[in-house]
């Protein structure tokens, strides 16, 4: 039966052929979402693996976060930026899962992540999830929770308030545009928890640094971030 579905899987690959989500390039037999050259030149961060990490300071006087890391280094016209508008916006949300996985993956055998209770996605305003379908920072959420052993939860953290789009708004803007959108649905299970705050990238923080707000308010919550790509 397992060489049957292989035969029918290459069959349709010869007229539908799967495409790299970073590059385009046709995917090889072995390659999932991404190819070989694509995954070996991923622009990672590794701001998990040594002590000095700028993102500790993304919220320094802003939100008590315990750390924050980012898997890749995003900027405009490198193909992390489409490997991030296939995730949010072509519905590829399983490339979110996938380097999810393989983040999670390294950040446990970094030995940083031994405290750590539950990941928390942001949420997306009931009707924004209902437009686009799902939820880019759930997905990556899954592939975290696979990769370090810690579950995932997306109904403690709530978006409460639908808000305008974040892309082209100022610093300020963009706190005053999301610093009242979040709840917390479930205190009691959150109560005394080491959460991790998971996002897709990580710019001015502001949509982070508000769920951070409304999560420091739940009895001995401590808070660490972990976004998929940050700005730079």
């Amino acid at each position: 039966m397992k060489k049957i579905f292989r035969f029918l899987d290459g069959l349709l690959s010869v007229f539908y052929p799967r495409s790299c989500v970073g590059c385009g390039d046709v995917l090889q037999e072995n390659e999932e979402h991404l190819c070989l050259n694509c995954l070996l030149h991923l622009p990672e961060t590794n701001y998990h693996v040594g002590n000095d990490n700028p993102l500790d300071e993304v919220f320094l006087g802003r939100a008590p976060v315990e750390h924050a890391f980012s898997f890749l280094f995003f900027r405009k016209g490198n193909y992390v930026q489409n490997v991030l508008h296939q995730l949010k916006y072509k519905g590829n949300k399983e490339i979110g899962e996938y380097l999810g996985k393989l983040y999670g993956r390294k950040l446990a055998a970094s030995g940083k992540f031994a405290d750590y209770d539950l990941i928390l996605p942001i949420p997306l305003h009931p009707k924004k999830l209902k437009s686009r379908g799902y939820n880019q920072s759930e997905w990556i959420a899954k592939g975290l929770s696979a990769g370090l052993q810690i579950p995932y939860d997306t109904h403690i953290l709530v978006r409460q308030t639908f808000t305008e789009t974040q892309t082209k708004k100022s610093r300020f803007n963009r706190w005053e545009n999301v610093k009242e959108v979040f709840t917390v649905a479930d205190k009691e299970t959150l109560a005394g928890k080491h959460v991790i705050v998971c996002d897709d990238v990580l710019t001015t923080g502001a949509t982070t640094e508000a769920a951070i707000q409304k999560l420091l308010e739940v009895e001995g919550v401590r808070v660490s971030v972990v976004t998929l790509a940050t700005a730079h």
